[in-house]
């Protein structure tokens, strides 16, 4: 088996829902531009608030995709 090389990104994604939703949309994003996604790492989880309510889920992950 040939030796490989990954590179390493950090993106955001974001959801009115949850944060497994906010990952599954970065994901789905990144995938759109960025070819040989393999995994992910959630780096931070936070999130926006309005009033006395959650209005948005936010989380920081590094994906890695393996170089051509």
């Amino acid at each position: 088996m040939a030796d490989s090389i990954h590179k390493k990104i950090e993106i955001v994604g974001t959801s009115t829902t949850c944060y497994a939703d906010a990952t599954r949309n970065a994901i789905r994003k990144a995938s759109e531009s960025v070819r040989k996604l393999e995994w992910f790492e959630v780096v931070e989880m936070r999130g926006r608030i309005k009033g006395a309510e959650i209005e948005q889920f936010q989380v920081t992950l590094k994906v890695g995709f393996k170089l051509d």
